[in-house]
């Protein structure tokens, strides 16, 4: 059962970092947390693709796409695979598309928005390297936790 980030904020607060941007929830599971994978890219989804179809174990992959609305870097057959896969969810500083398929999944999703159009399969970015999102440090093995209040990640 994943704990209350208010609580957990309450309890921890100076080993947390507060994300300040507002995502939206879409996945079909609202609350989730696990130890942090990361992907950085821009309007190129092929290593996102790839990193979730390999075993997840409860990790969640925070994906950094700048925060580019330009085109979606998740869409239904990526979630779907990394339920497949035991990922508890997806972190996306960008868009994402199939938002009425993605949350019927169980899978968690944040994202900044949606757009049906696809991005570039070049495999352009990195991947598992610390990335910064509105001045927060998502680290790869580090802890994050995230529900309706919003994101909370382990310094």
């Amino acid at each position: 059962m994943t704990i209350a980030t208010a609580d957990l904020y309450d309890e921890r607060g100076d080993d947390l970092d507060s994300l300040p941007l507002q995502l939206q929830d879409i996945g079909g599971h609202p609350a989730f947390d696990g130890p942090i994978r990361t992907i950085r890219c821009h309007r190129d989804n092929a290593l996102v693709k790839a990193t979730l179809a390999t075993p997840g174990d409860g990790a969640v992959l925070v994906v950094d796409g700048g925060g580019s609305l330009e085109s979606a870097l998740v869409g239904d057959l990526i979630a779907a695979s990394a339920v497949e896969n035991g990922w508890a969810g997806i972190i996306v500083h960008g868009a994402i598309r199939d938002r009425t398929a993605i949350g019927e999944l169980p899978l968690g999703v944040k994202a900044l928005g949606s757009n049906p159009r696809k991005s570039a399969k070049d495999g352009v970015g990195e991947v598992d390297v610390p990335v910064t999102i509105a001045g927060v440090i998502f680290a790869p093995g580090n802890r994050v936790w995230a529900d309706a209040d919003g994101v909370l990640v382990e310094r």
